[in-house]
């Protein structure tokens, strides 16, 4: 399916798509759900296939408590010879509490096999700021023989900043080291709303590391930023990180993609090329659907429909990623043809 003219979605309804490719030659997929209450999996031989890939449901948010709201960005990773999903979520109670979660599968077959909690994502000992208030977007990557998770979290509750932090990880559900403040909202194009940084994705080339974020509320002014590093530096030295001045990627009204972001890296079927998977709207103005609110929100009908976080279409997208003379990625809103 050629979707290079109409930028069609590859999977829709699915906000904060991760795709990863393993060993086995399958794509693994999961996103938001927009109902925002389980943790949803499909795999796939292609990229294209994955849009119509049978679904499995493999975790359900708890009734009260810890994890029993807005299960928001799931990521299944790969790890020391174990699959592991990162995802956020907050509390019927508290419905802003986030906090970054960790699923552990109990077999090699993760859409079958059972997977139990974690618990929430722990901090490094001794550090007492990590993890203490609206956490979420969390992604592991690796680098010399490290490995490192990269999140999200605003210190002052759900208005305050949204700052990127990353750290060194001791294992699959710990911090090595204490947080690292990586990016702050620092431009206009950041703070449209809400001051954000979030949605992390890392994707290297040429010596360089590059994590693009994205940025502000999560309408059409919704976009993408661009952090690099070079790949021997000290990725936990702020001064090892250059920040993009303009967005990497953002709404374009002739092609009709609204509020793109939240994206992760992965590559094509011949192993080679690298593939950007987005969500981005088909109109401008997000309007919530209130048929997946959950009914313990008591908010106003008005308050409910004028949220975007509640619209249920942000599908999942995908381009290919190109380099610029630098070896900068470059985001083009045009799909691979073999998609």
């Amino acid at each position: 399916m050629d979707t290079t003219a109409k930028n069609a979605p590859l999977v829709e309804q699915r906000a904060d798509p991760f795709v990863y490719k393993h060993t086995d030659g399958y794509y693994y997929f999961t996103g938001s759900v927009p109902t925002y209450d389980r943790i949803e999996l499909r795999k796939s031989k292609t990229i294209a296939d994955l849009k119509n890939a049978q679904t499995f449901d493999v975790w359900f948010k708890h009734e009260s408590g810890p994890m029993s709201r807005h299960i928001w960005a799931p990521e299944i990773h790969y790890l020391d010879g174990k699959w592991y999903v990162y995802f956020a979520a907050s509390e019927e109670e508290d419905i802003w509490a986030l906090r970054p979660y960790v699923l552990e599968c109990q077999g090699q077959d993760p859409l079958n096999d059972e997977w139990v909690e974690l618990g929430q994502m722990q901090p490094a000992d001794g550090d007492e700021k990590t993890f203490i208030d609206f956490s979420l977007d969390g992604t592991v990557f690796e680098n010399k023989g490290k490995r490192y998770f990269c999140w999200a979290e605003k210190t002052g509750g759900q208005f305050a900043a949204s700052n990127l932090y990353l750290a060194e990880m001791e294992s699959p559900v710990k911090l090595k080291t204490v947080q690292f403040m990586l990016t702050t909202p620092d431009y206009d194009w950041e703070r449209i709303g809400f001051w954000v940084n979030e949605g992390p994705a890392v994707i290297k080339n040429k010596g360089k590391i590059y994590i693009t974020f994205s940025a502000s509320a999560t309408g059409a002014c919704y976009c993408m930023g661009l952090m690099e590093a070079d790949e021997n530096a000290d990725l936990l030295d702020r001064n090892s990180w250059k920040k993009s001045r303009y967005p990497v990627l953002e709404t374009d009204y002739e092609k009709k993609i609204y509020g793109p972001g939240h994206n992760c890296f992965t590559v094509a079927e011949d192993d080679l090329t690298p593939l950007c998977i987005y969500h981005a709207r088909d109109y401008e103005k997000a309007v919530g659907d209130p048929a997946v609110v959950p009914a313990s929100d008591t908010r106003p009908l008005e308050e409910i429909v004028a949220d975007p976080l509640y619209d249920p279409n942000r599908h999942a997208r995908v381009m290919e990623v190109q380099f610029d003379a630098d070896g900068r990625p470059v985001l083009l809103f045009k799909s691979p043809k073999t998609v």
